[in-house]
């Protein structure tokens, strides 16, 4: 009876690491795709917005950068990337909380 118990912990020690999961480069690319990031930032070069590598290479380091960015997302921001720059915010219709968390934590591996 002892091992049932120890059974549910690691279960649900299974269960936190895959929704923790980090996604891979095809999933980050749908998600972007489906919120429709991709009309304005790219991967490796900037469009109408900064490429994810700058947004990476901004938040490098600075604490609190996965909120920050989630709520850019969310709320959009503006003047964050120079003065004429401004970005509409993605409602979660389009890109869930928890795919944003996941492309969050993508954006700052690049």
């Amino acid at each position: 009876m002892k091992l049932l118990p120890t059974l549910f912990v690691a279960c649900g020690l299974m269960t936190v690491s895959i929704a923790n999961a980090a996604i891979d480069d095809d999933a980050a690319q749908a998600i972007l795709k489906k919120g429709g990031c991709t009309t304005c930032h790219k991967l490796d070069k900037a469009g109408a917005g900064p490429s994810i590598k700058d947004i990476a290479k901004k938040q490098k380091g600075k604490a609190g950068a996965a909120d920050e960015l989630k709520k850019a997302v969310r709320d959009g921001s503006k003047g964050v990337y120079g003065a004429d720059s401004a970005m509409p915010g993605i409602a979660a219709a389009k890109i869930s909380d928890a795919d944003l968390t996941s492309l969050v934590q993508w954006i700052l591996t690049k």
